[in-house]
């Protein structure tokens, strides 16, 4: 014989009559709590997001911000630079003139010392060439000039000073 029990008499009926009942009564607090949390997941999710878009635009304001400086700097150095450029082409002409002048000055004295040497050696020259010549003519003198033609010339060259100093 085959004894058939009833669905009360079976322990997983009861079971899930429980498990019913207990979602029945809780299901719905359980729904709202679990809700909430998804509720408050999605609420703490968006507040992240939106934090993070914050955070992203000020970043990029930032980036932004930093290649203007970037691009500034760059252009306020190649200004210097070139600045720069200018005075140091500016400060080599200004040394090569002065240069030129000082090399100029330096040929000026070398030539005004080799002029004043020059007239030295002809000063010398003639000094040394006059006082031969005034040794020579003593010596011509002593040696063929006697008593009267000393006298001779003497008395020509006395004669002969009215004309020169007329002349004078």
């Amino acid at each position: 014989m085959h004894h058939e029990e009833s669905f009360f008499a079976d322990p997983r009926a009861w079971v899930a009559v429980a498990f019913v009942i207990f979602f029945l009564i809780f299901g719905k607090k359980m729904w709202s709590v679990a809700t909430a949390l998804l509720d408050k997941r999605a609420d703490t999710i968006r507040r992240e997001l939106a934090e993070a878009e914050l955070l992203r635009a000020e970043a990029e304001a930032m980036l932004k911000d930093a290649i203007a400086r970037r691009e500034q700097a760059k252009a306020d150095a190649e200004t210097l630079l070139a600045g720069a450029r200018r005075e140091a082409a500016r400060l080599a002409a200004e040394a090569e003139q002065e240069a030129l002048r000082s090399a100029a000055r330096r040929e000026q004295m070398a030539l005004d010392r080799i002029a004043a040497a020059e007239k030295a050696a002809i000063d010398e020259v003639r000094i040394a060439a006059a006082n031969v010549a005034a040794a020579a003519a003593e010596t011509v003198l002593r040696e063929h000039l006697t008593a009267d033609a000393g006298t001779a010339i003497v008395d020509r060259a006395i004669a002969q000073l009215p004309a020169a100093l007329r002349a004078a």
